[in-house]
């Protein structure tokens, strides 16, 4: 399936591919859905719970998106990272690990 709007991002004339990959991200939800499946593969009811309030719609959309943009694929066994989803999931959970030392840092 072709990447959708892989030039356009809010924001951003440039369609440069971080500016891109940083609208999807900013989606409500989106990270969050990223967060979740971090350490397995969850169906879609799973993920509904997971995210607490999320509606099926956006739900829905927000996979839609993470699926077009090759960040995680769908099987029997729910929704999962694909390689390029896994990379990023590593670069997040680096950020975590920075936010939790900054955030201490903060607090001195």
């Amino acid at each position: 399936m072709p990447v959708k709007n892989i030039n356009q991002a809010r924001g951003s004339a440039t369609g440069r591919p971080i500016m891109v990959l940083l609208d999807m991200l900013g989606k409500r939800w989106t990270l969050r859905i990223m967060w979740e499946l971090r350490d397995r593969p969850l169906t879609f009811r799973e993920l509904q719970k997971q995210c607490g309030d999320i509606s099926p719609t956006t739900l829905n959309s927000r996979l839609r998106e993470l699926r077009d943009f090759e960040i995680i694929s769908h099987d029997t066994g729910g929704y999962s990272y694909t390689a390029l989803g896994a990379e990023l999931g590593a670069q997040m959970t680096k950020l975590d690990n920075w936010s939790s030392k900054w955030a201490s840092e903060l607090d001195n």
